[in-house]
């Protein structure tokens, strides 16, 4: 992503996604991504810690509507090369039926060295994300702006949320895997930076100490790309509805454009604390879109639909410039009348619908893009 701008004055975005794959019979997870992949062109589907997890990533594009259609053809394409192996792939943050040490890690030095450092916190990374890459206009505007979005991130969590089971149980959580990645010591709300060199400066001394292997490793919910000139938003589980994906890139990038422009000209606010920003982003792995959220502005707790609301309207100009306005409020209502992905989920259960039957629902709703919330 070298251009900040595509030929129709669009800001680019792009999206990684990464599937569990998953016995179709059973719904446990299988790890078989060596034999999937060798289905699969390497450009776009690639490996990932554990076998049982497969990434995609998209283009880079400028229209929601062309991302959107990048996304559908990888996820049946990728949804089609599993079926003749007796697999399935689900888009969650969890997989209902997940089992510990019932998957292996993947057969490469970093993969087997972040394995036998990290122990069980490696052992338990069951759990998959929606990523999500906006062009900024260079590496210290981006850093800078980091600290502008990090109170807002929360709410894209929310939005996100798809992970209530984990292990054959209900968590009580709507992003229980916001829980299992907050263990690792390089991950969670990044703070705020004053310039790229004070950020690079911070995971050199990791490196240095040994908390982390590579720069490969920096989990925070939001950061810059080594390798192009983005920020890259890891907060959000991964989703089972191809258009939750769209909504949270076209909001997102409203966010960056916005966060960029307020350092730009030094309208930035006041970054609140770490401590705040720690517990704002528990209180959306908590709630999802089914309770109270924290709101940056007043600090207090608010309905998770109201602070949706607000950032809509936040970022009102910004998407209407780009010609997403419409189609990321349109999205966002329906997240919020259907209570978000993992509030669907536990409705089902909570009915009676086996998890087993929940997992066959979540790889219909990925592979199908225009499948109904229920």
């Amino acid at each position: 992503m070298d251009d900040r701008s595509g030929p129709d004055g669009g800001v680019a975005v792009g999206v990684e996604e990464e599937f569990h794959i998953v016995d179709a019979a059973t719904g446990l997870l299988a790890p078989a991504a060596p034999g999937l992949l060798d289905r699969l062109p390497e450009r776009t589907f690639v490996r990932e810690f554990q076998q049982s997890v497969v990434e995609t990533n998209s283009d880079v594009h400028t229209t929601l509507d062309a991302l959107r259609a990048d996304l559908v053809r990888a996820r049946r394409r990728l949804a089609a090369a599993a079926e003749p192996l007796g697999l399935a792939v689900v888009a969650a943050g969890s997989v209902p039926l997940s089992e510990t040490g019932s998957v292996d890690v993947t057969a490469a030095p970093r993969y087997e060295h972040i394995s036998r450092e990290y122990g069980a916190v490696a052992d338990e990374q069951l759990v998959c994300a929606a990523q999500v890459h906006v062009d900024v206009p260079d590496r210290d505007t981006g850093v800078r702006a980091m600290g502008v979005l990090a109170p807002w991130l929360p709410v894209l969590l929310a939005l996100s949320a798809s992970s209530p089971f984990w292990l054959g149980t209900d968590t009580g959580y709507a992003s229980w895997r916001t829980l299992v990645m907050q263990r690792w010591p390089s991950a969670g709300p990044p703070g705020s930076f004053a310039s790229a060199a004070e950020y690079d400066a911070l995971v050199d001394a990791l490196l240095a100490g040994e908390v982390i292997g590579d720069r490969g490793m920096v989990y925070y919910d939001i950061r810059p790309s080594e390798h192009q000139r983005t920020l890259e938003l890891r907060v959000c589980d991964s989703c089972p509805r191809v258009d939750t994906v769209v909504l949270l890139a076209g909001l997102f990038r409203a966010m960056v454009v916005d966060a960029c422009q307020a350092v730009g000209t030094g309208g930035a606010p006041r970054v609140p604390r770490q401590q705040w920003l720690r517990a704002a982003t528990w209180r959306a792995a908590r709630s999802g879109l089914a309770g109270d959220l924290l709101d940056p502005v007043s600090g207090h707790a608010v309905p998770a639909a109201d602070l949706v609301r607000a950032l809509l309207k936040r970022h009102e100009p910004t998407l209407q410039a780009h010609g997403d306005h419409d189609r990321v409020t349109a999205l966002a209502d329906t997240e919020l009348a259907t209570g978000g992905s993992a509030s669907r989920l536990r409705r089902a259960a909570e009915a009676g619908t086996p998890l087993r039957t929940l997992v066959q629902r979540l790889a219909t709703e990925t592979r199908h893009p225009d499948t109904p919330p229920t």
